[in-house]
């Protein structure tokens, strides 16, 4: 099944189970939400289900050992309801809007119940800030937030496509949340992705081993650092500076 958003079509496979949560990662600073989600993705109780396409700059097509592959795609795990989305491409701020779109048109598709962005955010932090934070509709900290430690982000600014899938959320009332944490600029930072899969571990009930990440990172680093050197050569006056802050 192929469906479009402005100029990202949504391409599911016709035996997709429903799942209850929606788990994104792309392309960022740090790529810390990346690092998670593509971790949960290496799993061998998720299977491709879909990917997105995404015309435009900068155009990527990922590929290991000589076999391509799509730069975002769709995962399941139909035993424990839920799917990841991995998005290996840089997103360009002009096409936030249309791939949460996108993403929410999945969603629907998949018959979720929220969605969960995982991301890094560039501040200045101490060791005490080495925790996860959420950014959260009323809806979504009430279903998956209350019973829980994680503390709130204070005041500032989502923006891109945390943003837009925050927006999207409030407006049609589907809980939506950002789990963010602290990211250094190596590549992949391996300690906020573990940060990151232990707040969705503790808030959706999701079975995750976060002990072999170091060296899944380690395994990938070579290839995310070829990703992390795209970013910084992009044209950066391009791109919003990043305001979200504790």
């Amino acid at each position: 099944m192929d469906m479009s958003s402005d100029d990202i079509s949504v391409v599911l496979s016709d035996g997709r189970p429903p799942v209850d949560t929606l788990a994104v990662g792309v392309s960022e600073y740090g790529l810390a939400g990346l690092t998670a989600v593509d971790y949960l993705a290496d799993q061998e109780s998720m299977r491709e289900i879909g990917h997105l396409r995404t015309p435009g700059p900068p155009f990527i097509t990922p590929f290991e050992n000589g076999t391509p592959r799509h730069h975002t795609r769709l995962y399941t795990d139909e035993a424990a309801s839920f799917a990841v989305l991995v998005g290996e491409r840089f997103v360009p701020p002009a096409q936030a809007g249309s791939l949460a779109e996108a993403i929410a048109t999945a969603g629907r598709e998949l018959d979720v119940s929220n969605i969960t962005m995982l991301t890094g955010v560039p501040i200045a932090h101490g060791p005490d800030d080495h925790a996860p934070f959420y950014i959260a509709t009323p809806a979504y900290q009430e279903a998956y937030l209350d019973d829980t430690d994680i503390r709130p982000m204070g005041n500032g600014f989502l923006e891109g496509l945390s943003a837009e899938l925050v927006t999207r959320g409030i407006d049609e009332s589907l809980p939506t949340g950002v789990f963010t944490t602290p990211t250094h600029p190596q590549a992949p930072d391996a300690a906020a992705a573990i940060r990151l899969l232990t707040a969705l571990k503790e808030t959706h009930a999701i079975q995750i081993d976060t002990g072999p990440l170091e060296a899944f990172a380690a395994n990938i680093e070579a290839h995310y650092q070829a990703l992390a050197e795209r970013m910084d050569a992009a044209d950066t006056d391009s791109l919003p500076d990043d305001r979200m802050y504790m």
